[in-house]
């Protein structure tokens, strides 16, 4: 015979070593070893002590009131702790509606005056994630052909992506370092786009256009990356080719002094990609017969900036330098015996998206001031 020691109620007892189907605690009816209890009749079998008197009734553990408190009590602490959490999450989820909503919260100077439509809202709403997603997809993307998933027209883009980067820096942007900075419904001709506004952490801002092709919101990846055909620095330093179509930003000289003049002069920067405030490499002037369809749309462009407004009714505030317009304008370089030319042949856009609009109604045509110049063409010399 040898003692034991319950380990569920802490009874001490004695049991044959060996028998193991006798070893019962004689107050709960568990095994003292293992504290799995017996199968029903037998838990309460009287053990035969050594003194030959009949065991008394095995009695069955009750737990006492302070467990049951105690036990009570951690619960009440768990569903405490569970609430909690809960209402902090769903305040998360909240604030961060709010701010996908809202295309420019606490800004009062540049939110927009227009309300969203229902239809907007609902768009916003179901199509946000999507975008967001393949944005994050293709700036973590490493490779080329990764990128090219999760842009529209993926099979005509990638070989204009190839061709770009080769000439151009890799777009390096850790997608958790951007801050979401507003986003809006772009309605252009014959399709709905979203556009949205970024902000990294080293200052840097960004816009990027999604529209829906094969039931995706890919990225406008020419529009994002501001393509052009060659290198504007190179193009005016006389290398690549001789006709191209670039993405510039324009600004018109002597707006207020030439405004009774038969042409309009312009000037033309590269843009700085992830500051749009700043510019690159600038131009000769351009003078643009007012008359002619290119002088007219620039007219009309210029004085949408003033008016505050962008084209296709763009509701995000404008990232450009002030008293600049987008262009995607076609350019042609010529070597003469006066020396370099360079000629704007046409302007495809006033604005960057990749779409055949200009995105403004040319200006009604007025009375050239200076009948020989008006037929002159666009022309610059450096």
């Amino acid at each position: 015979m040898f003692w034991f020691h319950c380990g569920r109620c802490g009874s001490l007892f004695q049991s044959d070593a060996d028998d193991h189907q006798s070893r019962l605690c004689p107050e709960c009816g568990f095994d003292p070893c293992t504290g799995i209890p017996e199968p029903a009749g037998q838990a309460e079998k009287p053990s035969l002590p050594t003194d030959g008197k009949p065991a008394t009734k095995t009695k069955t553990h009750k737990p006492s009131a302070k467990r049951y408190a105690s036990r009570g009590g951690n619960r009440h602490v768990m569903l405490k702790l569970m609430g909690g959490w809960t209402l902090v999450l769903a305040l998360i989820v909240f604030g961060a509606r709010q701010v996908w909503q809202d295309p420019n919260p606490g800004n009062p100077a540049e939110a927009t005056t227009d309300a969203v439509t229902a239809e907007d809202a609902a768009l916003l709403h179901s199509a946000t994630p999507k975008c967001w997603a393949g944005f994050s997809a293709f700036l973590a993307s490493s490779a080329l052909e990764q990128r090219a998933q999760f842009v529209l027209a993926p099979a005509a883009t990638a070989s204009r992506m190839s061709r770009f980067y080769s000439l151009n820096p890799w777009t390096t942007i850790d997608p958790a370092t951007l801050q979401f900075a507003g986003q809006s419904v772009l309605h252009l001709p014959g399709n709905t786009a979203i556009e949205t506004h970024w902000k990294s952490q080293d200052g840097k801002q960004f816009d990027a256009v999604f529209r829906q092709e094969n039931d995706e919101w890919l990225l406008d990846w020419e529009h994002f990356s501001r393509y052009s055909d060659y290198p504007w620095p190179l193009y005016l330093a006389g290398s690549g080719p001789d006709d191209g179509e670039f993405r510039l930003l324009a600004r018109e000289r002597l707006a207020e002094e030439r405004k009774e003049e038969s042409t309009i002069s312009i000037v033309l920067y590269a843009p700085r990609f992830g500051q749009p405030e700043e510019t690159g490499f600038q131009s000769p002037e351009f003078l643009v017969p007012r008359d002619s369809r290119d002088g007219r749309l620039l007219t009309a462009a210029f004085q949408l900036a003033r008016d505050h407004k962008r084209p296709f009714g763009a509701r995000l505030p404008d990232l450009n330098p002030d008293d600049m317009i987008r262009l995607r304008i076609k350019i042609r370089r010529s070597d003469t015996e006066q020396g370099r030319r360079f000629e704007i042949t046409s302007i495809a856009a006033c604005h960057w998206y990749s779409i055949d609009d200009p995105g403004v109604a040319p200006s009604p045509l007025g009375a050239p001031a200076s009948p020989p110049s008006s037929s002159s063409p666009s022309t610059a010399e450096p």
